[in-house]
């Protein structure tokens, strides 16, 4: 449970000290991010999906494909929030790296571990054969991506300086670049950008080994090892942005269409380099970089514009139930649908499940296959809004 404020005694009198606002665009563009995430996620059918809400098939960029980025954009921006007060204090260091630590080692936990143990959990809760297949169990993710390079960034933003960070930045983006299109790959000669064949794919099958990469694929994985590079780079830029945001505290439009102009810039850079290196999700290339950060500036700019100085606040609260939940968001969208799909159904004398009997009488018979997936995937976020609404209302914020 959070407050907002809290009473410290000094002699006679009790002197109320305010914690500092949270930055309510960036809860807003968190929530807003998460719900669009569990969309692109949960189609009702993964055959009949409209282009924006799937993943590009290799180069190029969707909207689905700025779920990430946005990400760890924002958590980089929130490390300032969090730990810009604590900087200074040197004494605190250790005792905050060994938070930042204990945080990073659970969330990497819960991305390797959380779709497999549901699964299990809720098997033996259903009297539903099955066991964990630890063989198979992939280990890179999306939660280890976000939680190792929160780690990283947040060391980095405790213990360097703003322009070392900015040269740390650019020599991820400059030295992944020249990594994954100069160096040889073993076994396959020259460098190459091809699925499977590229330096990254191999990098990833030498370390995890073919049975702990995504099984859609085998040979590599779209959150492998090399490109944590550039997604270092990536969160440093929202460090960047939460450093501008959190000193000037930007209270006019000027300020803000420069913080914009900032974000096309990126933007323009990333799809001058896309000639070079092609904007590639899976890959996270230099450009994707670049042109996904442009975007997630551009995007909070115009968020903190509309929100925290011009206070148009109505439709805030159900994306700030995701935003200040994002994590327990997260969870549900697996634990939900997995446990949906584990309870028996008959539907016109067919044996499916409870999500399969509500997807076939409320969404097939009334749309076309690609609405009725549309609709589907509407209604999950819908289910997944319900708890996290609760947990809003009642101020609780479920942190690791």
């Amino acid at each position: 449970m959070t407050t907002s404020s809290a009473k410290k005694e000094t002699g006679t009198e009790a002197v109320v000290i305010q914690k500092p606002p949270r930055l309510q665009s960036l809860d807003f563009l968190r929530g807003l991010t998460v719900a669009f995430m569990i969309l692109v996620n949960d189609p009702g059918d993964w055959g009949h999906i409209y282009w924006p809400l799937d993943h590009s098939k290799w180069n190029g960029c969707t909207p689905t494909d700025l779920v990430a980025p946005f990400f760890l954009f924002m958590v980089g921006v929130a490390i300032v929030y969090a730990l810009s007060a604590k900087v200074a204090n040197n004494q605190s260091h250790g005792k905050l790296m060994l938070t930042i630590l204990r945080r990073t080692v659970i969330i990497v936990f819960l991305g390797i571990f959380m779709g497999t143990i549901i699964t299990f959990l809720l098997g033996l809760f259903m009297t539903v054969n099955g066991s964990v297949d630890f063989a198979h169990l992939r280990i890179p993710g999306i939660l280890q991506r976000i939680g190792i390079v929160y780690g990283i960034c947040s060391i980095l933003y405790l213990k360097t300086s703003i322009r070392t960070q900015v040269y740390i930045a650019i020599a991820c983006l400059v030295g992944y670049f020249l990594i994954m299109t100069l160096v040889p790959v073993p076994g396959f000669g020259p460098a190459n950008l091809n699925p499977g064949t590229n330096l990254g794919a191999y990098v990833d099958r030498a370390v995890f080994g073919v049975n702990h990469l995504w099984s859609e694929r085998k040979t590599w994985d779209p959150e492998g090892l090399l490109s944590y590079i550039p997604s270092i780079a990536t969160t440093l830029i929202g460090v960047f942005v939460g450093t501008y945001l959190k000193k000037d505290k930007l209270k006019s439009t000027k300020q803000i269409s420069q913080l914009g102009g900032v974000g096309i810039l990126l933007i323009i850079g990333g799809l001058i380099w896309n000639i070079w290196f092609p904007i590639n999700k899976a890959l996270w290339s230099s450009s994707y970089a670049l042109l996904t950060a442009g975007l997630a500036i551009v995007c909070l700019a115009l968020s903190y514009w509309i929100i925290d100085i011009k206070g148009n606040n109505k439709l805030l609260p159900p994306f700030l139930a995701f935003g200040r939940n994002a994590i327990a968001a997260y969870i549900l969208s697996d634990f939900i649908p997995t446990l949906l799909s584990l309870i028996p159904a008959t539907y016109h004398g067919i044996k499916t499940n409870v999500w399969g009997w509500v997807y076939d009488t409320l969404c097939v018979p009334y749309f076309s296959p690609v609405n009725a997936s549309l609709v589907g995937a509407i209604l999950t976020v819908i289910i997944i809004f319900i708890p996290v609404w609760v947990l809003y209302k009642k101020n609780i914020i479920v942190k690791i």
